[in-house]
């Protein structure tokens, strides 16, 4: 299986770089990864604490993790890095950091270079990405390794008939903090025992949220006393059945925070809503109050949106799965999301409590909106389910932060 693990990254290597002159994410990839090296060597990092995160979704996890451990020790240096484009191009710049950087692809020799390179003390890998070179190299030189807010579902490869290679994996890591008591339970039944759960940071992040969230004047002079509709993080399928409800419904106001913003997209939904539009980057201000849509063309500032909604929808729930309800849910705010949402264990229990809604097609989409902006007592009630199950849910990082600090 190692033999098939080293070839399937050369395969996607491979495709990364033809791929690049014609994608702009493969593009990215491939400069960035140029760049590692000489940053590399451009800061001293002897004695750093390591982080990976697959993305942004999972610096957002991890993020928490960072920010207690420069506190607790305000001198240590932290080596950020990332897999995608999409987390590296949003947060290369973060200030928690001493350094920020592409990791390069797993292999003997690029695992042994760059952990020479940065000399970690410990690395704690976000959620997902388990890349076993980079592991062998750390427990071969008695570096900890943690992965945190991990969660584990038996469709996995490391549960398979032919997945006890990649077990192994597992058994690098110094220990193992997952989200629920259903993954401990089932990384016990395949050996693994060092594991705690801890529960997911991300409950921790989204509560500092709240408490930085920018006060938006402007959102409440376009909102003009009627009820909002914030939609975050939207795909071309949820765009479309919310522009046939928009259609419908021109009384509401309606926010769309876009999970692409490049220019092609952003002007696709400009074409295709046949109501009043402001773009958050161009906006007249006079006009906004007359608005039904302020779109938002730009990053960094849904999070602050969602406290003047009265309920959010998600976007990616038609394609490969939502995106982060956490945000919306903390505000007290029910939330509303596409089909693909079990893989996330924060939709399926919220949508057993009763403070988050699957909608399937734009007939079960219409009756929930209709229910939640029509229903006052509903809306609430609902949004006080979702606001205290965030709560009750913080406190991973103390957990994890009693063994990193």
């Amino acid at each position: 299986m190692k033999f098939v693990y080293n070839i399937g990254l050369l395969v996607y290597r491979s495709m990364v770089a033809l791929s690049a002159p014609f994608h702009s994410k493969a593009a990215q990839m491939r400069a960035g990864r140029k760049e590692v090296w000489e940053k590399l060597s451009a800061v001293q990092t002897k004695g750093c604490v390591w982080f990976h995160s697959p993305s942004l979704g999972e610096f957002e996890q991890g993020r928490p993790i960072i920010e207690a451990l420069k506190a607790a020790r305000p001198g240590v240096k932290i080596v950020l890095t990332f897999f995608s484009p999409s987390g590296y191009e949003v947060r290369k710049n973060y200030a928690g950091a001493d350094l920020v950087c592409y990791l390069p692809y797993d292999s003997a020799a690029n695992a042994k270079r760059f952990i020479q390179a940065i000399q970690p003390s410990k690395a704690v890998f976000v959620k997902y990405d388990i890349w076993y070179h980079y592991l062998n190299e750390l427990h071969k030189q008695n570096i900890p390794a943690y992965l945190v807010s991990a969660i584990f579902r038996p469709s996995q490869v490391f549960f398979k008939p032919y997945g006890a290679w990649y077990v192994k994996a597992l058994h690098l890591y110094a220990h193992i903090y997952v989200q629920d008591a259903a993954s401990q339970k089932l990384l016990d039944k395949f050996g693994v025992k060092k594991v705690t759960v801890a529960g997911d940071t991300r409950f921790d992040r989204v509560v500092e949220i709240v408490k930085q969230a920018k006060e938006l004047p402007l959102i409440e002079k376009f909102k003009a006393g009627k009820k909002l509709v914030i939609i975050g993080s939207s795909w071309p399928k949820d765009e479309a059945l919310l522009a046939q409800y928009i259609h419908q419904n021109p009384d509401y106001k309606y926010i769309i925070a876009p999970h692409e913003v490049h220019e092609s997209h952003v002007n696709s939904i400009v074409k295709m809503l046949k109501v009043r539009i402001q773009r958050w980057s161009t906006f007249t201000e006079s006009e906004l109050a007359s608005s039904n849509v302020l779109l938002i063309d730009t990053i960094r500032l849904l999070s602050s949106l969602y406290k003047y909604g009265e309920v959010a929808y998600i976007g990616g729930g038609f394609g490969v799965g939502i995106h982060n309800i956490l945000e919306a849910a903390t505000y007290g705010i029910p939330v509303i999301f596409g089909p693909n949402h079990q893989r996330f264990k924060e939709a399926r229990d919220l949508t057993e409590q009763g403070g988050a809604f699957p909608i399937h097609d734009f007939i079960s989409l219409q009756n929930r909106l209709n229910a939640l902006l029509e229903n006052e007592t509903l809306r609430q009630n609902a949004g006080q389910i979702a606001g205290t199950y965030v709560q009750q849910q913080k406190g991973a990082t103390h957990i994890i932060m009693e063994n990193l600090k």
